[in-house]
Formats: C-alpha cells, sequence, structure tokens
C-alpha cells in the first residue's frame, strides 16, 4: 500500500512486476544491472536507480567481485568509500578483501579535524567533501570506490583529498564510468574497474538501458 501511495497506479504495477530477488540459470558479468531501476521523478535526479541491485544478495556479492577482479594483484591497505553510495559498495568490497573502510564525507558531517576539497557534482552543483586526518599518511595504498562515476567531478575531489594526504590511489571501482570528460581522465589516469560490459557502455553514455524497458511493460 506504501508504493501505491507515492507511485501512480501504472508506475506501481511495474515495480511490483519486477522481481528483484529471482536469480538467473547464467550469471554472466554484469546480470545484475537488469535489477536497477529507471528515474521516475525527473531531472533532478541521477537517470536510473542502481540501489536496488544491493537487495539481491547474489547481486551485490557478484557486483563486488567483479569490481575487484582487476586488483587482485595490487597492494591494497584501505578501502574508502565516498558519500553516500559509495558507502554501500565500499564497505561490502573492504569486508570481500578483508581490508578497513575509510568513509569519505559531504562537508559538515565530521566531528575531527579534516581537509576539505571543492567540486561540481554530476547535476552541476557546487559541493564540499571532506576527509579525517587520522588515517590516510604517505605509503598507504587506496582503493576508491563510488557507485556510479559520470561527470567524474566527485571521484577527482576524492582523489584529491586522498593525494594530498600523500597517500596512493591504487584504483578507481564504480558500477559504471561513464565515458565523459571527466570518466574519460580518471581511465586515463587511474587503474579502474567497473562492472558494464562493453557492448552496454554506449547504453550508458546514452543514458539509457535496454533492460529498463521491463519497467515500462
Amino acid at each position: 500500500h506504501l508504493v501505491e501511495e507515492i507511485l501512480p497506479h501504472e508506475q506501481t504495477s511495474a515495480v511490483l512486476q519486477m522481481d528483484v530477488f529471482a536469480l538467473p540459470e547464467d550469471r554472466h558479468k554484469g546480470w545484475y544491472l537488469s535489477l536497477m531501476a529507471p528515474n521516475i521523478k525527473g531531472a533532478a535526479f541521477a537517470w536510473l536507480d542502481p540501489s536496488r541491485l544491493y537487495c539481491n544478495s547474489q547481486a551485490l556479492e557478484d557486483c563486488v567481485k567483479d569490481l575487484i577482479g582487476p586488483f587482485h594483484s595490487d597492494t591494497i591497505d584501505l578501502v574508502a568509500g565516498i558519500d553516500a553510495m559509495g558507502f554501500i559498495l565500499g564497505a561490502s568490497v573492504a569486508t570481500t578483501l578483508g581490508k578497513g573502510f575509510l568513509a569519505i564525507r559531504k562537508a559538515g558531517h565530521l566531528c575531527v579535524a579534516t581537509q576539505t576539497q571543492n567540486y561540481t557534482d554530476y547535476t552541476g552543483r557546487e559541493k564540499t567533501m571532506e576527509i579525517r586526518l587520522d588515517v590516510l599518511k604517505p605509503g598507504v595504498n587506496v582503493l576508491l570506490v563510488d557507485q556510479w562515476i559520470e561527470t567524474g567531478g566527485t571521484m577527482k575531489a576524492a582523489i584529491q583529498l586522498v593525494e594530498m594526504l600523500g597517500a596512493v590511489v591504487v584504483g578507481v571501482a564504480a558500477v559504471a564510468i561513464e565515458n565523459t570528460e571527466g570518466g574519460r581522465w580518471i581511465k586515463d589516469n587511474y587503474k579502474f574497474s567497473h562492472c558494464i560490459p562493453e557492448e552496454l557502455q554506449s547504453q550508458v553514455d546514452g543514458k539509457y538501458l535496454d533492460s529498463l524497458k521491463i519497467f515500462n511493460n
């Protein structure tokens, strides 16, 4: 009943038709991307909601496995996740790797000494993020995790914060890295991982996945 109060009837029907807990027989790389839901609330929001796949335990496990695959031969001392959706994936990655987790926060939330960095997010809004000063130091190898990289501004700010404190960015991991100017800058300058099969990259860059059509049926 709660869903029906929030969404129009036709949108409610589409949501209820989707079984978020279903598992396919063939769990190929990125199978869980079909669990992601489209934006139905307009341009003020991201074009899709990747967090729906986290509700499926196998999908979350497989997503994390795909993200850490390229880094098995790298030394990682710490995983850092970006406020807020990067906390979910980042903590999952850290737990899987047996490493600690560092939260990179939006400014104003940490009650300890911090380093700050201004940035422009994917909506074009000017923001500030911060990182505590008592964890990172020269020689600490950090894997940075966020849910999605669109313009790259948020991740670039996180990279700057980590490197300001002398730590090393081993790599960048996200469900998707769009081929925007900022996304390409990250791919060109840092080791990276994402969950998007090559054949779906153009759809991601076009901000529409064929798998979202089922929500409209």
